[in-house]
């Protein structure tokens, strides 16, 4: 009996410092839309969170990181729907085997209003909306967690660490998310102070403790943010460089 016990007791070890395993899937592409060619590229990497800021603009929504960049052709459905509901025509998954694809909407326009108007966009998208492994996730300016459940079940939220969650508003959080610079300086260069890595590894714990992935932005992007980041587990790392980190995690085994 006594070395079943310590057998289940080093088990039990080696589960909880197992390895964290990385892919493509855990890449985020951050401003998606400011890429040559937005969705595509990091599509094409099978990034498994793109994301774009949008703005409710005279009836239509737009894809812009400023109110000064909006242009005519630049609508979320040109640039992320349409794209996304032609895949949807010509084969049943997003991604191969079963991988998540996390759209990550940022409103910069008032909350209620930008999604009400997002929503009315989204249900002309069936394929989309009604797909289990696309998962739309709305960031930015955003409704208070007390209203999360009055919207559709295609509707998620980017949470944050500080929000309180009742029971059936944290089923609404697909993800928590923070700011990089609330944890640190650090610009990506040499290695990174115990202290707050260690900081940034409670966050990430805390979020796993809901069952949440968690995600920083506004990340130094460079190989030692990348293997930070990976060290404490966050699960989607942030870069502008596509091509780049998916060719980091093809050759890196963590």
């Amino acid at each position: 009996m006594k070395n079943i016990f310590v057998l289940l007791c080093s088990l039990s070890l080696l589960t909880a410092n197992a390895q964290k395993i990385y892919s493509s899937a855990n890449a985020h592409s951050h401003n998606d839309y400011e890429q040559a060619s937005p969705f595509a590229l990091a599509y094409k990497n099978q990034f498994g969170s793109i994301e774009a800021d949008i703005w409710l603009k005279d009836g239509n929504i737009f894809v812009a990181h400023d109110a000064k960049d909006i242009q005519p052709s630049r609508t979320l459905a040109a640039l992320y729907l349409s794209p996304i509901n032609q895949i949807l025509q010509q084969q049943k998954q997003i991604y191969p085997h079963h991988q998540k694809m996390y759209l990550l909407i940022d409103i910069k326009t008032e909350a209620i209003a930008t999604l009400d108007a997002l929503i009315q966009l989204l249900q002309s998208y069936p394929s989309i909306i009604q797909h289990k492994n696309i998962i739309i996730a709305i960031s930015g300016n955003r409704p208070q967690p007390i209203q999360y459940v009055n919207y559709p079940r295609f509707i998620h939220f980017d949470g944050r660490p500080t929000e309180v969650y009742s029971k059936q508003s944290l089923k609404k959080v697909a993800l928590i998310s923070e700011a990089f610079y609330k944890f640190s300086l650090w610009k990506g260069e040499g290695e990174i102070k115990e202290t707050e890595k260690k900081k940034m590894e409670d966050a990430v714990n805390k979020a796993h403790q809901l069952k949440k992935p968690f995600r920083f932005w506004a990340t130094p992007d460079t190989k030692e943010t990348w293997n930070t980041l990976m060290d404490i587990k966050a699960d989607f790392i942030n870069t502008d460089h596509i091509d780049a980190l998916a060719d980091f995690l093809k050759t890196h085994i963590t």
